[in-house]
């Protein structure tokens, strides 16, 4: 069966995922810019809510794009030891150099960090300057898994590429389509042979109580166990 990947961003978030089918979550915040670290305490209320290997933990110390500096690198291997400890079942992690080729180097350090935990690269392929030749570069490296939209916006409009990838992946390097996924997308991802399928299936609804002039946007996210069951079913 393919995997389904839920992209949650509370406890709640998790339980929602369990109750809809998913496979795993990947846990972070600030799905607005694309994800961040989550906290400690919701690392660790998550994985308490969950089965074993079920949450999967998004390192990114900052929003922006994917070429880091020694610090940034040295937070998110801070980071990613740190959650190890709290029995997560996986890390999420991503890197480039300045002329957009996946950063070996600060993926060693991630992947050393990681220890044995298994390690998935993130979307920060699709903003390579040629997502199918830095897949192959993976080769060796640690990672085990990598989400990617094809490097088109939605993951529907990028099927040609990620059935590349599929192809060409290197052995033990799973593909797993994520960017802007909607339910109706899932079938035609499926037949592309990608092994999983990513998406945050959130909905959005109004704070009913202020933030005030300084608490930002009243909008708040809440994973839908229903969009979750609906990604599930697409898959069978």
């Amino acid at each position: 069966m393919i995997d389904l990947e839920i992209a949650v961003q509370d406890v709640a978030g998790v339980r929602s995922a369990l109750e809809g089918g998913a496979t795993r979550v990947e846990l972070c915040t600030a799905l607005g810019v694309g994800g961040l670290t989550p906290s400690m305490g919701t690392v660790r209320l998550a994985v308490d809510a969950a089965p074993a290997g079920f949450v999967h933990v998004l390192v990114r110390n900052r929003g922006g794009g994917y070429v880091y500096s020694d610090d940034d690198v040295r937070t998110m291997c801070a980071d990613i030891a740190a959650v190890r400890d709290s029995g997560v079942g996986g890390v999420v992690v991503g890197a480039l150099t300045p002329d957009g080729r996946i950063d070996l180097a600060a993926l060693g350090r991630f992947v050393d960090a990681a220890g044995e935990l298994p390690v998935t690269f993130h979307r920060a392929l699709d903003a390579s300057r040629d997502a199918l030749a830095e897949l192959a570069a993976l080769e060796g490296t640690g990672v085990g898994r990598v989400l990617t939209s094809g490097g088109a916006v939605r993951s529907i409009h990028g099927l040609e590429m990620l059935a590349d990838m599929v192809r060409t992946a290197p052995i033990g390097v799973q593909i797993m389509a994520g960017g802007g996924v909607r339910v109706e997308d899932i079938p035609a991802l499926v037949e592309a042979g990608v092994a999983a399928v990513h998406l945050s299936a959130r909905t959005s609804y109004d704070d009913p109580y202020p933030a005030g002039p300084g608490g930002g946007a009243q909008e708040l996210d809440a994973t839908d166990p229903g969009i979750v069951a609906a990604a599930r079913q697409a898959m069978t």
